[in-house]
């Protein structure tokens, strides 16, 4: 049963720096009150956590401007660079199946490190990538490994907080995970002024030393040794099968995972949408995206500081949910002609409606899919982001499927998943029958 929702960060314990203490002459400092050391812990783990969930848009969008210059330089087809950022999306899918179970039987700590010292290597390798076909191969290992900080973030959230301070908490890692994707492209643009695309791998290269000895510094393991799972494969696909099985759970990750793919069809389409048909520059679709991306970050921040506790979870996700199909569905009717020619403000109008209900969506179905599943956080953590990325990448290809006049195909791949996850939302997770079963 969820716990009462009081945040569990003081019984984590806290790096001992030993500073100032049995200093010759100078009485040993007070120990912190239980207070504060919560509240620093709790900074700490979030900032933390902030940058492993960060990492991976940065892996995928700082390189984004390189494109064009790693086809120059490796003299490939556009189409064969264009498979190093599917393999890292697929390592980052297929690699949380791995890490998560991994993480229930031998704690938080041991396979993230493991996770991120690989991470390291194979993006210190992608600098010096003689060839198109060795940088594909790397940025697979970089995205399995990297799916390390995405799988573990979870469930070291769930190991640490229950009810709506999970909820809370999720709100907060997307207001930092939502930053990520909108700087990362502006970084990877700065250092392609300074150097060449292999200068991106290299800066990702630092940023990945500096989070491992971070994560080593600062990040307690926060799975009990009691608490692991002692079993192998065999064990791990039991427990997955188990979760899969759960009617409620399923019907969150499917919800969650829908709303993703929209949310995935909006990044694939939105430049070729806002710049090639309605004729915007870069720098204003660069300022669209960016308003969209602070709706998200905003109205998920509405949903954890003042929504949560005061409003049910599932009344602020079917209200989310509700919105993006109605979103949706006017992005559908405006782009098919139905009134007329709208022009590019009103059709970033319904995007940005859109992103910004992702903000009430995407916190709320990992909470309450991870408030059934404390014992197999990690497994259940790894099912919810590997749902998330394979749905989000079919999704994604489809936007363009009737060529490049029309923005239909994008309204029509969001709607379908918008009317998806409510249907999920309803038909799997029936909140209204967890209303009275908890009365």
């Amino acid at each position: 049963m969820p716990e009462s929702g009081v945040s569990r960060a003081q019984q984590i314990p806290t790096p001992d720096t030993g500073a100032g203490a049995g200093l010759p002459g100078r009485p040993a400092p007070l120990p912190p009150g239980p207070a504060a050391t919560a509240r620093r812990t709790g900074l700490l783990v979030t900032l933390v956590l902030g940058g492993l969930t960060a990492l991976p848009p940065l892996s995928m969008d700082m390189y984004l401007p390189a494109l064009p210059a790693v086809t120059d330089a490796l003299h490939a087809p556009a189409t064969t660079v264009q498979l190093t950022l599917t393999a890292c999306l697929t390592g980052m899918a297929l690699g949380q199946v791995v890490v998560g179970p991994m993480s229930d039987r031998w704690g938080r700590r041991r396979p993230l490190l493991l996770g991120m010292v690989v991470y390291v290597l194979a993006t210190a390798i992608c600098v010096f990538a003689p060839t198109a076909e060795l940088l594909i191969g790397f940025r697979l290992v970089q995205g399995l490994a990297g799916a390390a900080g995405i799988v573990i973030a979870r469930a070291v959230v769930r190991d640490m907080y229950d009810g709506v301070e999970m909820a809370r908490f999720f709100s907060t890692l997307m207001l930092i995970s939502g930053v990520a994707p909108v700087i990362a492209p502006v970084i990877g643009g700065q250092v392609l002024r300074l150097t060449d695309w292999r200068g991106i791998f290299a800066v990702l290269t630092v940023v990945g030393i500096l989070l491992t000895l971070v994560v080593w510094k600062w990040l307690p393991e926060t799975l009990p040794p009691a608490e692991r799972h002692t079993g192998g494969i065999g064990d791990a696909l039991r427990t997955m099968r188990g979760l899969l099985a759960d009617r409620v759970f399923s019907g969150y990750m499917i919800a969650g995972s829908l709303a993703f793919a929209a949310l995935f069809a909006y990044v694939a389409a939105s430049p070729f949408v806002v710049q090639e048909i309605y004729g915007a520059s870069p720098q204003t679709f660069s300022l669209l995206f960016g308003i969209n991306s602070v709706g998200l970050i905003a109205v998920g921040q509405i949903n954890g500081k003042i929504l949560v506790g005061r409003v049910s979870l599932d009344k602020a996700l079917g209200c989310g949910l509700a919105v993006i199909v109605l979103a949706a569905t006017a992005l559908l009717l405006m782009t098919s002609g139905v009134f007329g020619d709208v022009g590019l403000v009103p059709v970033a109008t319904g995007l940005f409606v859109l992103m910004s209900a992702m903000g009430l969506a995407m916190p709320n179905t990992n909470t309450q899919a991870l408030m059934r599943t404390k014992h197999a956080a990690g497994s259940a953590s790894a099912l919810l982001g590997t749902s998330q990325f394979m749905i989000g990448a079919v999704a994604s290809p489809l936007v363009g499927i009737a060529g490049e006049a029309t923005a239909v195909p994008m309204a029509v791949v969001q709607l379908v998943c918008a009317v998806g996850a409510l249907a999920c939302f309803l038909g799997l997770c029936r909140p209204w029958q967890q209303v009275a079963a908890r009365a």
